[in-house]
């Protein structure tokens, strides 16, 4: 069985109760969902806000900072992964005053009405701009986090797609393929930040030959195993496997203490292969009722980030890159999920 190393790229688990469902939270660190804003037709964030509190959800990832969302959160008690838009990395990777505007501006603002856990440098950067400015970026936002006396409860980071790693089959295998990644590496080492990462098995699937991956194995259903033969650690779903190849190249990188957060992973119920409501809902629901044991080679709860809160209706590429939402733009559950510890 091989598991496609190509880019599992996509623009997370979160304690969702939909409408009626019943919430038994606790386990993970962190549950949390990703609020992506690429739509026309979405509540305001207010209403978000409430929609998160209602049914539950204990944290939130924004893309970017945007005022009317961080004062909808204001005492609002969700956990939030503030992301930098990536058009804004080499500014403030060029300019360290611009970094402490920044955080005064997005953080410093609202601190301790929103708590902020991370800010994620960038989301899927290319590799040519991430090897120049993500490193410095972080730098800068780190020490001037520290100048605001806010470093010990705020931690930099940034959000990857898996390419980053390559040989990610047997996991054990996985090495960074850019050699930032390992300068990157060694920096949350430093800062007891952990590393961002979205992991899609869907795309994994989709994008495997047939018969390389079985659909059971990606929805965390029984019925496939696969042994790891340089670890000689089990895996029965293909979401651990993909994890532990990230584990394997912190390690590879000199930075085994680092944690990794899952800061997407989704299914998309429309738009192209296997992309169905049933699939979906299985996806979803398997993975948190898993997430709380961790992987094979680092077990223990995984905080993780389900994409996304809505279905995004002006999101570019293929039709499924619209259809990853729990919920409708009206609210209405796409299909029912119980988040469980």
């Amino acid at each position: 069985m091989a598991i496609m190393q190509g880019s599992f790229a996509h623009l997370v688990v979160g304690a969702i109760i939909v409408g009626v469902f019943a919430s038994l939270l606790s386990g993970v660190h962190s549950y949390g969902v990703c609020y992506g804003t690429v739509a026309d037709d979405l509540p305001p964030p207010s209403e978000v806000v409430q929609l998160y509190k209602s049914n539950g959800i204990s944290t939130m990832r924004v893309y970017f900072p945007d005022s009317k969302v961080m004062e909808a959160l204001r005492g609002s008690g969700i956990g939030l992964v503030l992301g930098v838009a990536n058009e804004d990395i080499a500014n403030l990777a060029a300019c360290a005053p611009c970094a402490a505007s920044w955080v005064q501006t997005n953080v410093r603002t609202y601190h301790p009405d929103v708590s902020v856990l991370y800010i994620a440098v960038g989301n899927e950067v290319d590799a040519p701009a991430a090897a120049q400015s993500i490193l410095p970026a972080m730098r800068n936002l780190q020490a001037a986090l520290a100048a605001a006396g806010l470093d010990g409860d705020i931690k930099v980071s940034t959000c990857v797609k898996l390419d980053v790693v390559t040989n990610t089959f047997p996991p054990s295998s996985g090495v960074f393929a850019q050699a930032y990644m390992t300068d990157i590496a060694r920096f949350l080492a430093a800062t007891g930040a952990p590393l961002l990462a979205n992991v899609y098995p869907y795309f994994a699937y989709r994008g495997s030959n047939p018969g390389d991956i079985s659909l059971s194995y990606a929805l965390f259903q029984p019925g496939t195993t696969v042994r790891d033969g340089g670890s000689g650690l089990v895996y029965t779903n293909l979401l651990d496997a993909m994890v532990d190849s990230v584990h394997a190249a912190l390690e590879k990188a000199g930075a085994p203490t680092v944690r990794v957060v899952v800061s997407e992973t989704g299914w998309p119920s429309a738009g192209g292969a296997a992309a169905t409501v049933q699939n979906a809902q299985t996806y979803v629901q398997n993975m948190i009722d898993h997430a709380g044991q961790g992987t094979p080679k680092k077990p223990g709860p995984l905080e993780t980030y389900v994409f996304a809160m809505f279905n995004e209706d002006q999101k570019p590429g293929e039709l499924t890159e619209r259809n990853f939402g729990l919920f409708y733009p009206n609210k209405a559950p796409v299909y029912p999920v119980v988040f469980r510890r």
